[in-house]
């Protein structure tokens, strides 16, 4: 719409009273101002409507109460908080990532508050003289893993079974496990039952346990207990997990791991049926086929024995070992002794992780009818080269000397992680997947 008001001066000029062209004007606007009103409506209802479906901001606090017991309110909400939401599986590669250094970082709990962690991981207790190990947070590139919420992580064992299935390094996980969650249960309230291959750590308060149980190939072996030191003797019953399932049988949460204990060599010696016949019943098979067929007998039982809509079955990866330090740029080291941070090129994948074996892992869970959670924590413990328990533990039940720690080169553990320590990482991880 335009209007041609000619100027005073023109030729034949009609001359339009100001009157008119106010109420034209006045019109004009009158209209615009409806049009704008009608479309705001309509952009406000359908705003409202998105809004009643998102949740709700928490409205200000009108009450004059004091800011000390509504902190306290607040941090009562936060130990039952489900706080999943930062944390998709889905979208979250926990394997990729660095270790950030966090000063004022304190561990939940430690080797001298926690009655239930083995000497064998004590580092502190045994004198390890710096603690700088405990104050790296790993921090994945893509999303962030909520902290270990001790609460929130027995509200979802409640009335449940929780048991950790593997050998020495899954056992120091649930340790872990055990010393993250035990000091909020009251001493009356907690029990611990432990025998050769199976403990039982019981929070009477939740209804729930904490369980290991001892299985360092998940098949049957002849060096499960009593461990045989000479690895050429040690037998793999690669087609059998009967004598020990039944432990397994009936729990909410698994959680499986082996590794280490099939890295004695090159190759492995496999049975099939009895151990009646000895050696002479075994064949030596290349270690990762040897492998495939015992995660495939352990697979089986999976799939033919447990419920996935009752039971959630989670597979960890193994653990790196660091006993070659020109691995990480040191070829004068002394394997993980003195090594006080984790290595920070994120490329890094030493020698005492084998890929091979991964893809082994992958492709049995892969062809597996129930789902099985594979929690890969190798890539993020590979870094770590200063968190095992190096010299400041003990073997065969007793504590290395003075002379055995200052030959670290013969003594230093450098497959075993202190408590606290790295494991608690892996169970934060955990928790987030539960």
């Amino acid at each position: 719409m335009s209007f041609l008001i000619p100027n005073r001066g023109a030729v034949g000029g009609t001359k339009i009273p100001l009157s008119i062209i106010v109420l034209v004007l006045c019109g004009f606007m009158f209209f615009v101002l409806l049009y704008t009103e009608r479309i705001s409506l309509m952009s406000s209802s359908s705003s409202s409507s998105n809004f009643l479906r998102m949740k709700s901001c928490p409205r200000k606090n009108i009450n004059s109460k004091p800011k000390e017991k509504v902190r306290e309110k607040r941090s009562e909400k936060l130990d039952v908080l489900d706080d999943r939401f930062e944390f998709d599986p889905e979208e979250c590669n926990v394997a990729a990532g660095k270790w950030v250094y966090n000063r004022s970082a304190e561990p939940v709990y430690t080797d001298e508050s926690c009655p239930y962690i083995d000497r064998q991981f004590s580092c502190m207790k045994n004198g390890r003289p710096e603690t700088d190990y405990l104050r790296w947070e790993w921090q994945p590139d893509d999303c962030t893993i909520p902290r270990f919420n001790p609460k929130l992580a027995m509200n979802k064992l409640r009335g449940k079974r929780l048991l950790f299935v593997g050998d020495s390094l899954q056992r120091s996980q649930w340790e872990s496990f055990v010393c993250l969650v035990e000091s909020i249960i009251p001493e009356a309230e907690k029990s611990m039952e432990r025998s050769k291959k199976y403990f039982v750590f019981k929070a009477k308060e939740y209804n729930a346990s904490i369980e290991f149980y001892w299985a360092p190939f998940l098949v049957e072996s002849n060096t499960d207990l009593p461990v045989i030191l000479d690895m050429k003797k040690r037998i793999v019953k690669v087609d059998s997990v009967e004598d020990r399932s039944k432990y397994w049988e009936g729990a909410d949460i698994l959680v499986f791991n082996t590794y280490v204990w099939w890295m004695s060599g090159l190759r492995m010696k496999a049975l099939w049926g009895s151990f009646g016949n000895g050696e002479r019943g075994a064949e030596a098979l290349d270690t990762p086929v040897a492998y495939r067929l015992g995660l495939k007998t352990w697979a089986n039982w999976v799939d033919s024995t447990v419920d996935s809509n009752k039971t959630k079955v989670f597979f960890t990866t193994m653990s790196p070992t660091h006993s070659r330090s020109a691995d990480w740029g040191k070829p004068n080291g002394t394997k993980c002794f003195n090594e006080t941070e984790p290595v920070k090129d994120k490329r890094f994948w030493g020698t005492g992780s084998n890929k091979q074996m991964m893809k082994v892992v992958s492709s049995v869970v892969k062809h597996m009818a129930t789902h099985v959670t594979v929690i890969n924590i190798t890539q993020l413990s590979e870094y770590r080269i200063d968190a095992h328990t190096s010299v400041y533990t003990e073997t065969g039940g007793k504590m290395l000397t003075a002379e055995e720690r200052a030959d670290p080169m013969r003594h230093a553990d450098c497959i075993h992680w202190c408590l606290p320590g790295l494991p608690d990482t892996w169970n934060r991880i955990l928790l987030a997947y539960l």
